[in-house]
């Protein structure tokens, strides 16, 4: 094959394809209505997610959008505020979500990586006044995609829960990226359910899974999670094929994620050589941010995309790159081929 026939997409993590034994599973799975809760399949996914994060329920939908929406209708009501930061992908990214499914207002703070600090949520808890609304909900993201994949560490978060436990407020953990962030820390799964009222675990991005994410809470919320995911018209019938798939994720993918670090981290070192390139920012896990100059992100793109490279702007000046378990070495050699050809 020739080098620039080979096509390099780091556009997203969403972009893995199930493996020939993945797909097996899911051939071979059980199947039930899980509207009727009678799939076993994805009743063993539910519980095997909610074990390892000691949590004692779960809920199989769609997407990790749905699962963040869900969360967020469970824990607000009209004339209620969620705390997040302001680079959040519940607020950016979920299609005006928070005030479309549960009409609750949202208070954003600064921080850097996209991390936000106890000491800068409590100084924006709306007092109680008749002029504000209630804030009820802080809501946390791990890894954090717009602060290029920054990590939170148990010993960030526990000064976060303290504070939402003297104070009322439920916390939610947008985990689109958790096992990312946990495979960095070395972290368990089981400490971070503790710290949380709610968490959403996708498993259609660096896991390799064609669809799917899990909401974990208590029995009581996800009961009451069941009936707002099926008006969101998130209720699968016969879904234990796509569970399945989840297991199998669960079982072998989740370790190999670290060469997905890894060769995000040598992706960055190739960028910060590349014409236009100002400065990489950070990289602690699979995302790749470069913020560029005396180029517009769409002529990098462009640039890019002649040479076979596949990116997303992602911002005023910054394209993203994501590297899964699609990208492999063959394609990181390409990618460095093309990029030094590029400088000359």
């Amino acid at each position: 094959m020739n080098d620039n026939q080979l096509r390099v997409d780091l556009r997203s993590d969403t972009l893995t394809l199930p493996t020939k034994e993945m797909k097996e599973t899911m051939l071979n799975a059980g199947l039930g209505d899980d509207v009727f809760g009678e799939d076993p399949t994805v009743n063993i996914l539910e519980d095997k997610l909610a074990g390892l994060f000691g949590m004692e329920a779960g809920l199989f939908c769609p997407s990790g959008t749905m699962t963040n929406q869900i969360a967020i209708k469970l824990h607000t009501r009209p004339q209620t505020e969620v705390i997040c930061h302001k680079f959040s992908h519940i607020y950016l990214y979920e299609g005006g979500g928070i005030m479309s499914n549960s009409l609750a207002s949202v208070k954003l703070l600064d921080g850097k990586l996209g991390k936000i600090e106890a000491e800068a949520i409590r100084q924006v808890i709306n007092a109680d006044d008749d002029h504000l609304p209630e804030t009820t909900l802080v809501s946390l993201e791990n890894t954090m995609n717009k602060g290029g994949g920054s990590v939170y560490t148990l010993d960030e978060i526990r000064p976060i829960r303290q504070l939402c436990k003297e104070t009322g407020l439920k916390l939610h953990l947008d985990g689109a990226r958790i096992f990312n962030a946990l495979v960095h820390s070395g972290e368990r799964p089981f400490d971070w359910g503790k710290m949380f009222d709610t968490i959403s675990v996708c498993l259609s991005k660096g896991l390799g899974c064609p669809v799917g994410s899990v909401l974990l809470g208590s029995r009581v919320e996800i009961k009451r999670a069941r009936k707002i995911r099926k008006a969101m018209g998130g209720g699968m019938r016969q879904a234990g094929m796509l569970a399945a798939a989840g297991i199998y994720a669960l079982d072998h993918n989740v370790f190999r994620l670290e060469e997905d670090h890894e060769r995000a981290k040598a992706v960055g070192k190739i960028l910060e050589k590349a014409p236009f390139v100002k400065e990489v920012l950070p990289i602690t896990t699979n995302i790749v941010i470069a913020r560029l100059s005396q180029i517009s992100p769409e002529s990098f793109l462009d640039e890019l995309t002649e040479r076979n490279i596949w990116a997303v702007k992602f911002g005023r000046d910054q394209i993203r790159m994501v590297t899964h378990m699609d990208f492999t070495d063959q394609h990181l050699e390409a990618f460095e081929s093309r990029i030094k050809r590029w400088e000359k």
